[in-house]
């Protein structure tokens, strides 16, 4: 079908050219045009976007979360033999600290507290300047009067004295730099050397790196149609990283008949920005790994057939068969891993991660009995495989394809975590009790007076969601300047910090394309490779439908995709550099029309203006925004119930001494959370009781 749609394209492509100024004035033609177009972009892109073209409402209409399907790749039944086994390793994975090369950061480490983070000691990153202007030093321990960093002397006037201001981000803390030298096979810690941190260092010992922006919630994650703030993890899963068909040499492993080699085969499940984005952090250097690991690696760590073998790189040491979750408690009430916890001992009895991915993906991407060598040239060899150990330079194909298995099966796991029995919900069921008169005026201002609907619209409180990016991927529209501009549907520049200092979808990817869909659009459309998509303008707004022109303004840089506000009385703190502590200096932050208003202008989003809200009105709004918490998140409820995890809260000392735990890395706090069941637990503290 792509193959169709790429010569139908090449071959219509002059033909369209020289009826082009006539298109848009001509229904019939203007939808076969963005038919065409929309169906090579595919291809293009990476995305996955409906031929309809109308025009989103200034507003998408509130409803119970319960109305909206949760999105799921097309063809995921060519991959997933057991959906519910695809829940329970994709859970098993997200929690396990093992993943980590530390043996101590997993993906939950920044996402334990209402899928967010809440750690407050060593979460600051220096911002764009690379100083620390707030605590002096890495290890700070962040206190309320730190927040906002943008502090003004009239909280309602952006006009007014700046009292402070502070470009650091608080962000999560994840590993210690280090070089990542090989695995240990059947160790949680990989061989590892310690690298010298010319930032995250107290008197020449290293700390745990920070990430430099703040961490989002994976509660509800599954209704975006991108995800990062910036966008990058692609709605395309590419099964290898997370830049879909941006990247043209990803590929995988499928095995059609176990006694011939695999073949190297690209795949593409669109509704899957969750496995696009799980497959980044555990080779990220800064939150999970050490420098130039390859999920490979991480799949090794857990095979019980690897042997030591003079290698390259090290002399690795006998396999110890890694259990999964094998550091942790699991609650025998566990709403997924209860059957199979070893309580109250740790790890998951009677299976290892090799039956887990057995049961949970279809045989073809996994059994073989070839392996895959990789030479000291880079270069991959097809053998029959050994009999006996493997060594950690061979890769099994359940091993080389770990990266689809870990993908999709968090994705699964994150698709059952929707929280949608908030106040809210039952409101819009038609439960007039369920709010409170103040909570019902925050909601007339929400939608109203506060604007805030207009980008937080819909059942899941965010235009950057699957539902609504599938309507239009691109806007057109009046900009804060008062000037038109094109851009990425659900990502805005709010004004939280000067455009420059992070420029987020305005950046590219690793391969030099833009991450702004707007961009990468133009650039295809001026090289003549796709027709131009007719782009409706925003109803309202006194602007002509055109088709997209490459030359026109795209208004992207300093603009981050739109979080849904769901539990957002736990995510603190809030926005992309976590530079507010409280929901009121949020509404403060709206109220004045932003920070920097003046200086973002050229991209601001048109609706960051003066709202003039009364005292009363913003306690209105922040009250009406506590009505979005689902109880079930706060108390840890199932499917929001989880292992026991350890994580690391800073480390001994202060930012002016830390412990050198003998490798030249601080030693660490760590703190515990509990495992709970599906009846779940105490709360869990806010970022700094806000």
């Amino acid at each position: 079908m792509l193959q169709f749609i790429v010569m139908l394209t090449e071959e219509f492509t002059l033909l369209f050219s020289n009826l082009f100024s006539n298109l848009f004035r001509r229904k019939r033609l203007r939808q076969i045009t963005a038919l065409i177009f929309f169906c090579t972009i595919m291809v293009v892109a990476g995305q996955t976007v409906s031929a309809q073209l109308t025009g989103p409402a200034v507003s998408t209409p509130l409803t119970s979360l319960k109305t909206v399907r949760i999105p799921e790749p097309d063809n995921i039944n060519d991959f997933i033999r057991n959906k519910a086994e695809a829940i329970a390793l994709g859970k098993t994975l997200f929690w396990d600290v093992q993943v980590g090369s530390d043996g101590v950061q997993s993906c939950a480490s920044c996402h334990f507290h209402a899928g967010a983070d809440n750690r407050s000691e060593n979460q600051i990153h220096p911002g764009a300047d690379n100083n620390f202007n707030t605590g002096g030093r890495p290890n700070y321990q962040l206190a309320i009067g730190d927040y906002p960093f943008h502090k003004l002397a009239d909280p309602n006037n952006r006009a007014s004295t700046v009292m402070a201001d502070s470009n650091d981000v608080t962000g999560s803390q994840g590993v210690h730099l280090t070089k990542f030298n090989d695995i240990i096979p059947g160790s949680p810690q990989d061989n590892v050397t310690v690298q010298p941190d010319p930032v995250f260092n107290v008197q020449n010992v290293n700390v745990r790196q920070v990430t430099g922006r703040n961490a989002p919630s994976v509660i509800n994650a599954v209704f975006n149609d991108r995800n990062f703030w910036d966008g990058r993890a692609q709605s395309i899963f590419n099964g290898v990283n997370p830049f879909g068909s941006r990247d043209p040499n990803a590929f995988v492993l499928k095995s059609t008949r176990k006694q011939q080699p695999p073949q190297e085969v690209k795949i593409s499940l669109n509704n899957s920005s969750l496995a696009s984005q799980a497959v980044g952090p555990p080779l990220s250097s800064v939150e999970e790994s050490g420098t130039n690991r390859i999920l490979p690696d991480v799949g090794q760590k857990f095979n019980p057939k690897l042997k030591s073998n003079k290698l390259s790189r090290e002399i690795g040491k006998k396999l110890k068969s890694l259990r999964p979750l094998g550091q942790q408690l699991i609650h025998p009430e566990d709403s997924v891993l209860g059957k199979l916890s070893r309580w109250p001992n740790q790890g998951i009895k009677d299976k290892s991660y090799e039956a887990m991915v057995q049961d949970a993906f279809k045989p073809e991407w996994w059994d073989s009995q070839y392996i895959v060598k990789i030479g000291d040239d880079g270069k991959r060899r097809y053998i029959r495989q050994p009999q006996g150990p493997r060594a950690t330079d061979e890769f099994s194909m359940m091993d080389y394809n770990f990266s689809l298995f870990m993908g999709l099966a968090i994705q699964m796991y994150e698709s059952t975590l929707v929280s949608d029995e908030a106040p809210i919900d039952k409101f819009l069921e038609g439960n007039s009790n369920a709010l409170t008169a103040q909570q019902k005026l925050g909601l007339e201002i929400f939608q109203n007076k506060g604007k805030c609907i207009n980008c937080h619209g819909g059942a899941e409180f965010t235009n950057a969601s699957v539902r609504n990016v599938n309507k239009e991927k691109i806007e057109r529209m009046t900009m804060g300047n008062d000037k038109v501009a094109v851009y990425d549907n659900g990502f805005y520049n709010i004004g939280v910090r000067p455009t420059q200092e992070d420029i987020g979808v305005g950046d590219v990817d690793p391969f030099g394309k833009p991450l702004s869909l707007t961009k990468l659009t133009q650039e295809t459309v001026a090289l003549g490779k796709i027709l131009p998509p007719i782009i409706k303008a925003s109803p309202g707004e006194n602007i002509s439908d055109a088709p997209l022109s490459p030359y026109e303004r795209a208004a992207v840089d300093g603009a981050f995709k739109t979080p849904g506000l769901r539990n957002i009385d736990l995510t603190a703190p809030y926005f992309h550099n976590g530079g507010a502590l409280t929901l009121r200096q949020v509404v403060d932050f709206y109220n004045r029309g932003g920070d920097f208003h003046e200086e973002n202008i050229d991209n601001l989003d048109a609706d960051i203006e003066n709202l003039n809200l009364t005292e009363q009105e913003k306690d209105a709004l922040v009250a009406f925004m506590r009505t979005l918490t689902d109880e079930r998140v706060r108390l840890g409820r199932a499917p929001f119930d989880h292992p026991q995890l350890f994580i690391p809260n800073g480390h001994q000392g202060n930012q002016n001494s830390v412990i050198n735990d003998g490798t030249g890395k601080a030693r660490d706090e760590l703190v515990e959370i509990p495992a709970v069941g599906r009846n779940g637990g105490e709360p869990l503290p806010n970022f700094l009781g806000n």
